[in-house]
C-alpha cells in the first residue's frame, strides 16, 4: 500500500463507547438515519459473499461493521483487508435483526496497513514473552492487559488528587545523582562527558525530597521512575515507579493512617469494593489495618523468640534450622531481618503494618523512642508482598553521619547495596529538618495488588527483558 494513498489526518465524530451509550437501546432490525464517523483497528472480518461483517475497535470499545456489497464503495478491496488494519469509516447507526449494534458502511478508508500477521481476538497471544516484547499488539488482543493499564493510569491520577486534596505538592527531583543514596540498592552508573564525571541513576528520590522539607515544603511528594541494578523476578524490574512523600511534623503512625486510608480509597474508586481476591483467598483493604512488631510476628508465625541481645551463635543456629543464608558481616539486626523475611513475610496475608526494625538495617530512620537498637519504621504487607516502606525520619546530622559511616563499613565488607556519605545532605540537615515522616510506595506492586496480577512485568508497559534473538526474522 503506497503511503501517498493514506490521508494525513482523519476526524472521527464519535468514539465507539459514545455510540454504544447513546444508541444501544434501539430496536432490533432498526435503522436510525444517524451517520457517524469512527476510526480504529479491524479486529475481526467475516466475508459472507454479498455482505462483509467486521469488528472495529478503538481505545474505548468495539462495534460491528455491516458492509453490503450494493452500497459499500470499493467492496472488493474491503474484503481483502488484513486483520489489524486501521480504518476510518463513515456510516449509519443500525441494529441488525440479531440485535447487534452496527455501523452500516457508506464510506471507508484505510489509515494504516498491518503488514505483519495480527492475532485475532479468539486466540490472542499465547506466548508470554511475545506479549511483553510486542505490547503494542498485546494491548489490542488481550482485554485483560488493556484493563490493567487503564487501572494503572487511574491509580496514579487518583493518588495525585487524593494527595493534593490534603495539601501535598508534587515536585520533580534529579534522575542523575552525583552519589547513590536514599535506599539500599546497587545503582546504575553513567558518565557525563561535558563535566567528565560519573553519575548514578537514582535509586530513590528520598534525600532530595527531605532537602525540600528543610527548604520549607512541609508536604511534598514525587511519583518517580527509579532504577536499581538488580536481577529480574516476578517482583523486581530494574526500573520501576515509586510514590515517595514526606510530611513535616508527623511520625510513622501518621503515615500508617495515611496508607490504609489511601488504599481503601483507591480500592473503592477503582473496584467498588475493599474486598479483593487473589487465587482462592481474599483480603479486605478497609481501614484500620493491624499493627504488629517484627519480633511479635516472628514469635507468632515462626515460634522464634529472639531480640538484639540473643547470642550470635543462637541466631546462626536458627538460620541453619530455617535454611536462611547469611553472611559473615551480618550483625544481629540484619540476621533477625533475614529470619523474618524468610519465615514470616510470605505468610502475612491480610493487610498489616510490620513495625519496629533493627537500626542496623535502617540507616535513614529515627531511633525508636522506647526501644534501644530499634527504629520507628514499618513496612505494609498484603497478600505476602511488601507494598511500602516508611519511617519516622532521622533528623540529627551527627547521628546521620555516624549511620553513613557505618554503611561505608558495610560496603567495604562487600555489601554493594550499602550507602555512602552524602555531605550535601548532611549539610542540609545542619540547617534543620523538623520532625518528619516519609514513605515509599511501589506503584507497580500496588497495581498488582488491585488487578491480581502475579508478575511485575504484567503491570509495566515495556518491562526489561533479555536481549531478543532473531529480531529481523
Amino acid at each position: 500500500m503506497a503511503e501517498s494513498t493514506i490521508p494525513y489526518r482523519f476526524d472521527p465524530s464519535h468514539s465507539i463507547d459514545e455510540i454504544r451509550e447513546t444508541h444501544s437501546d434501539i430496536e432490533d432490525g432498526s435503522e436510525t438515519g444517524i451517520k457517524v464517523v469512527v476510526a480504529g483497528r479491524l479486529m475481526l472480518k467475516r466475508d459472507q459473499g454479498k455482505i462483509v461483517f467486521g469488528t472495529l475497535q478503538d481505545s474505548t470499545g468495539r462495534i460491528q461493521l455491516f458492509a453490503p456489497e450494493k452500497t459499500t464503495p470499493n467492496f472488493t478491496e474491503l474484503t481483502n483487508l488484513h486483520l489489524g488494519d486501521w480504518l476510518g469509516v463513515t456510516g449509519e447507526i443500525i441494529k441488525t435483526r440479531k440485535g447487534e449494534l452496527s455501523v452500516k458502511v457508506s464510506e471507508w478508508v484505510r489509515l494504516a496497513e498491518a503488514r505483519r500477521p495480527f492475532p485475532d481476538k479468539w486466540h490472542g497471544i499465547s506466548d508470554t514473552d511475545m506479549r511483553y516484547r510486542q505490547r503494542y499488539v498485546d494491548l489490542w488482543v488481550t482485554e485483560e492487559t488493556r484493563q490493567t493499564f487503564l487501572i494503572r493510569s487511574r491509580v496514579i491520577s487518583l493518588t495525585r488528587r487524593w494527595l493534593e486534596e490534603r495539601g501535598f505538592i508534587e515536585v520533580e527531583t534529579p534522575v542523575f545523582h552525583p552519589i547513590p543514596g536514599g535506599a539500599l540498592a546497587r545503582p546504575f552508573t553513567t558518565h557525563h562527558n561535558a563535566l567528565d564525571v560519573d553519575l548514578y541513576l537514582r535509586i530513590a528520590p528520598e534525600l532530595y525530597l527531605k532537602r525540600l522539607v528543610v527548604g520549607g515544603f512541609e508536604k511534598v511528594y514525587e511519583i518517580a521512575r527509579v532504577f536499581r541494578n538488580e536481577g529480574l523476578s516476578t517482583r523486581h524490574n530494574p526500573e520501576f515507579t515509586m510514590l515517595e512523600l514526606y510530611q513535616a511534623y508527623a511520625d510513622y503512625t501518621d503515615i500508617m493512617e495515611m496508607v490504609e486510608n489511601l488504599m481503601e480509597y483507591l480500592a473503592l474508586e477503582i473496584l467498588g469494593t475493599t474486598t479483593l481476591t487473589h487465587g482462592d483467598r481474599s483480603f479486605d483493604l478497609k481501614a484500620p489495618w493491624r499493627r504488629a512488631s517484627m519480633l511479635e510476628l516472628l514469635s507468632e508465625y515462626a515460634s522464634i523468640e529472639v531480640d538484639l541481645n540473643t547470642p550470635r551463635s543462637e541466631l546462626i543456629e536458627l538460620c541453619d534450622q530455617h535454611e536462611v543464608p547469611i553472611k559473615d558481616h551480618y550483625g544481629p539486626g540484619k540476621i533477625i531481618l533475614e529470619l523474618y523475611e524468610k519465615t514470616v513475610e510470605p505468610k502475612l496475608w491480610d493487610p498489616i503494618f510490620v513495625t519496629d526494625y533493627p537500626k542496623e538495617v535502617s540507616p535513614l530512620s529515627r531511633d525508636h523512642r522506647e526501644d534501644s537498637g530499634w527504629v520507628e519504621r514499618f513496612e505494609a504487607i498484603v497478600a505476602g508482598r511488601e507494598l511500602c516502606n516508611a519511617f519516622t525520619e532521622l533528623i540529627d546530622p551527627e547521628e546521620q553521619r555516624s549511620r553513613f559511616l557505618g554503611q561505608e563499613e558495610e560496603k567495604a565488607a562487600g555489601d554493594e547495596e550499602a550507602m555512602v556519605v552524602d555531605e550535601d545532605y548532611l549539610r542540609s540537615l545542619e540547617y534543620g529538618l523538623p520532625p518528619t515522616a516519609g514513605i515509599g510506595i511501589g506503584i507497580d506492586r500496588l497495581v498488582m495488588l488491585l488487578t491480581g496480577d502475579t508478575a511485575i512485568r504484567d503491570v509495566i508497559l515495556f518491562p526489561t527483558l533479555r536481549p531478543e534473538q532473531g529480531l529481523s526474522d
